[in-house]
């Protein structure tokens, strides 16, 4: 049988200089020599990866946690505070086991070359251009999302600002209030993290936007434990209390976890990634956001009750720069999140603009692959290590233009979004890894022969979800958009699809 890439059992590379194990925590470890376009090469010529425990878990960590947790004391509203818990959790367990799947299926690709590509190439060929085509529309959808949100945001952090620290009779300048100049500043930030070749390289402004989130918390907590002046009283509050709110909020939790785009990319840049390595990355990523949505989603209802809307740092009175701030974390969370959605779709755009050449190529260069092989003989021509400095600024580009000029002349996108995360979303989280790991792995000796039933139910879960929010978003096209119910399904639906 072939001999694939990092698995499970590999040892992990030793330090010749001690003679122990390398595996760093916090410092960026350096092998080998750059090529020029920022690949770095073992001592046998083969890719290393640089990328530590803390880098990786903070940039998939900042890839899960998005606005949607501001979202979960309604989503807690709707069911009592034991389901509400237990549906968290559960929408969590999900999403580990799709990542811990596709990092199953990682190993099976050319050495740190996984993709979502790669692996198709290995289970459904013929489909594999058209599974990275609707993932590079997912992030690109949500990218815009995020640019919007953003707009939408700053005019209320300068207004919450200016009332928290200037005279009631001073009003901030009428610029400052016009989001489309503050996304046109915002971009001056972004352009040059956007074109950054490796995720690993964001994991400083990940640190950044993960301290927005931990902000936000606080501020949850500080007002449950001592409520501001004028906050307003608590509804009835619950144990257990279904509502008919449960069917359209039930999403957001499920979507909340969404971040299989970028697992592939920390597989191929974590140093040392065996599947012990991959496993702690993944529980601690998905367990800090289990955590900081239980934190939010019960003291919120806890602090409003039935009464909680769908957003709960907006519900807090501006009385104090404390509070103001939260509306700041939100935007400084959602703003170091668009280069994470950015890098996927680039990468997927890539396979999808040269499929034809690479469909002929990669199945030769993966069965070429042996362990000590020179690099020449596995390099993947696609990768984005070796994509060309052209290539890479051209399609950056593309999508950053491209995504600037419909946040900036769009200001709703709700409906397309949420047709787009409902199948995006789902595909990439629940159907893939359980169609890719059944059929990846059928007929070999594995030790966890539980895990080929569980990926074939979590495609069918899958597919039952996709089904159940495109209903929901048919639904909402069919009636008015004045109806309460369609209201609250489009809202909900298509936050949902972009909450992470």
């Amino acid at each position: 049988m072939p001999s694939y890439g990092t698995t499970a059992d590999d040892a992990p590379e030793a330090n010749s200089s001690t003679g122990g194990v390398r595996e760093p925590l916090l410092a960026k470890p350096v092998s080998g020599a750059p090529d020029g376009t920022g690949v770095e090469l073992d001592a046998s010529g083969k890719l290393q990866g640089n990328g530590s425990l803390v880098s990786s878990i903070g940039n998939l960590a900042n890839t899960i946690i998005g606005s949607g947790m501001l979202s979960f004391p309604l989503a807690m509203a709707s069911a009592g505070i034991i389901p509400g818990i237990i549906t968290c959790i559960f929408s969590g367990s999900v999403a580990f086991l799709g990542l811990y799947l596709l990092s199953r299926c990682a190993t099976r690709t050319a050495h740190r070359h996984a993709s979502f590509f790669a692996v198709a190439q290995l289970t459904y060929p013929s489909a594999a251009v058209f599974f990275d085509l609707a993932i590079a529309i997912k992030c690109f959808g949500v990218s815009i999302s995020y640019l919007i949100i953003i707009k939408g945001l700053m005019p209320n952090v300068v207004a919450s600002l200016y009332h928290v620290l200037t005279p009631p009779e001073q009003h901030p300048p009428a610029w400052t209030l016009d989001g489309r100049i503050w996304i046109t500043l915002f971009m001056a930030i972004l352009v040059p993290l956007c074109f950054l070749r490796k995720l690993d390289s964001l994991r400083h402004t990940s640190y950044v936007a993960l301290f927005s989130v931990a902000y936000l918390v606080t501020v949850v907590i500080v007002c449950f434990v001592k409520p501001p002046q004028g906050i307003e009283e608590p509804g009835p509050i619950y144990l257990v209390h279904f509502t008919p709110g449960f069917v359209s909020t039930f999403p957001v939790q499920v979507f909340a976890f969404t971040c299989a785009q970028n697992l592939f990319p920390i597989f191929n840049e974590l140093w040392t990634n065996n599947q012990k390595r991959l496993n702690v990355v993944i529980g601690a990523s998905i367990g800090s956001a289990v955590v900081t949505y239980e934190v939010i989603a019960v003291l919120g209802y806890l602090t409003f009750g039935s009464k909680v809307g769908a957003n709960i740092i907006a519900m807090y009175p501006s009385t104090s720069l404390f509070i103001a701030g939260g509306q700041l974390a939100i935007t400084v969370l959602v703003l170091f999140s668009y280069p994470l959605q950015v890098h996927p779709c680039r990468n997927c755009l890539d396979k999808v603009v040269h499929h034809g050449f690479f469909s002929s190529a990669a199945p030769a260069a993966q069965q070429e692959e042996r362990p000590g092989t020179p690099l020449s003989e596995i390099e993947d021509e696609f990768s984005p290590d070796t994509m060309s400095p052209l290539k890479h600024t051209l399609l950056t580009a593309g999508i950053v233009i491209c995504g600037f000029a419909v946040a900036y002349f769009v200001d709703d996108l709700k409906l397309v979004l949420s047709f787009v995360g409902s199948t995006g979303s789902t595909t990439i989280s629940f159907i893939l890894p359980g169609l890719f790991y059944y059929k990846l792995f059928k007929g070999e000796p594995d030790e966890h022969r539980w895990l080929r039933p569980a990926s074939l139910a979590l495609a069918i879960y899958g597919i039952l979800v996709m089904i159940f929010c495109l209903s929901f978003n048919i639904y909402s096209i069919v009636y008015p958009e004045g109806d309460a119910p369609a209201e609250l399904v489009r809202r909900f639906v298509s936050l949902a699809a972009t909450s992470s």
